[in-house]
């Protein structure tokens, strides 16, 4: 069986908490703040490999998870890094996030990798709250959470030529004749339910992937048939292999067949600007006659026909041939394997956050401001007064005595809920 797309949720670690703690000794009763940092949590990493080719094993496990951070240990301690889950896909795996179809990465290379999810940070321990003024803090930071999010695993097979065409025009048969590949080769449709890889050896210098991809049906594009399956597969070839039954045996026009085809590939936005090449298979069956009528009918129509037979091999070898030096024309994409870059923007000077009220309870909503109360342990006195220094000096506390706040009335900031007191 074989397996080209999968869905899979991936969670980094958590960061671990930070500490609070003091060395005591007999010259220092009191003692001194030493409580260390918290751990790192571990990523998710997808890593390319070539010992897998199908995404079949993401059937059996969908989820996949780091290790959390460690907390801070006393003596300034940092706790340790949680442990990287690493997630072995094939090469040639396209990510996307799930739900907004964004491209996150394409692991086209052996070895590459990408962060997938980002651990979360570690809190601080009360050491890093030492300040001239503040020599004994009970304030310590929890871990941040760490990233989660679905995947989409979309395997598109990596080939120079792609070859493309109905069910039965002999995709199989011509694999099996240009390479050492022994494709399954039966007088049904869809005999072919892989795509097929080969490769080819022109000469001492130079050889080329090829891939026989299952066949298509007209409405590929929309869904029908297995077409819309495979159809992006053909988006890693550099040169379409455009493959027709010359000898019509399944009763189809070969000149009907190659224009209905090429409407399919067009439909495809990825596929549609992609150079090919047209041959026309099971010359065996024809007439010298028959096959020169049928050259001249696709000139007629602008189109260069090379009749092959992949059953005796005739024209086999100008056929690698001409696709060598189509090759030869078209230099390989380089950076292929990056995802896009994204570009961040600064945050416009005044929006860094907003009070609003909502049923008597001022809300303060704002990604610095909301990261602060969330990471701070807010169970100690010491943490409550950091706390409300902060918002003084990122102005939120101006803004709510603009909005009209007074002693007992509820504040909001991400999950948690303050009383305001002066």
């Amino acid at each position: 069986m074989w397996l080209d797309e999968a869905r899979i949720h991936v969670a980094s670690g958590r960061g671990g908490d930070g500490l609070i703690s003091f060395h005591r000794s007999r010259h220092n009763p009191r003692g001194t703040p030493d409580g260390g940092d918290g751990g790192r949590g571990g990523d998710v990493i997808l890593k390319a490999t070539r010992s897998m080719n199908t995404l079949l094993h993401f059937q059996s496990q969908v989820h996949f998870r780091a290790e959390d951070g460690r907390p801070g240990g006393p003596g300034g301690r940092t706790g340790g890094r949680g442990r990287d889950c690493v997630i072995l896909v094939p090469v040639g795996t396209l990510v996307r996030d799930l739900h907004s179809g964004e491209v996150l990465a394409d692991l086209t290379e052996e070895g590459q990798q990408v962060v997938i999810a980002r651990g979360g940070r570690g809190g601080r321990g009360n050491k890093a709250f030492t300040t001239s003024t503040r020599q004994a803090p009970r304030i310590r930071e929890l871990g941040e959470p760490g990233e989660e999010r679905w995947l989409k695993l979309e395997l598109r097979v990596l080939a120079d030529v792609g070859i493309v065409g109905f069910p039965n025009v002999g995709k199989s048969s011509l694999i099996s004749r240009i390479s050492k590949k022994k494709a399954k080769v039966a007088a049904y449709p869809f005999t072919t339910l892989v795509p097929n890889l080969g490769v080819v050896q022109v000469d001492e210098q130079r050889s080329f992937v090829v891939a026989d991809l299952p066949g298509l049906v007209v409405g590929a594009h929309e869904g029908k048939g297995l077409g819309d399956r495979f159809l992006k597969h053909a988006t890693r070839a550099r040169v379409l292999l455009h493959l027709v039954d010359l000898a019509g045996v399944e009763g189809r026009d070969p000149l009907e067949d190659y224009f209905s085809l090429r409407r399919e590939i067009e439909a495809w936005e990825e596929l549609a600007g992609k150079p090919e090449v047209v041959a026309g298979n099971k010359v065996d069956l024809l007439s010298p006659e028959q096959v020169a009528l049928e050259v001249r009918r696709f000139r007629r129509q602008g189109i260069q026909l090379r009749p092959i037979s992949a059953v005796r091999g005739d024209g086999v070898r100008e056929l690698v041939m001409a696709l060598a030096e189509k090759l030869g024309e078209i230099p390989p994409e380089e950076g292929g394997g990056r995802p896009p870059r994204r570009v961040w923007r600064l945050t416009p000077p005044g929006s860094a956050f907003q009070v609003v009220k909502e049923g008597g309870v001022f809300v303060v909503k704002g990604e610095r401001v909301e990261r602060l109360v969330s990471r701070l342990d807010l169970s100690t006195r010491d943490a409550q007064e950091y706390l409300l220094e902060r918002l003084e000096r990122l102005g939120v506390m101006a803004a709510l005595r603009r909005q009209g706040i007074s002693p007992g009335d509820v504040v909001r900031i991400g999950e948690v809920e303050l009383e305001y007191a002066e």
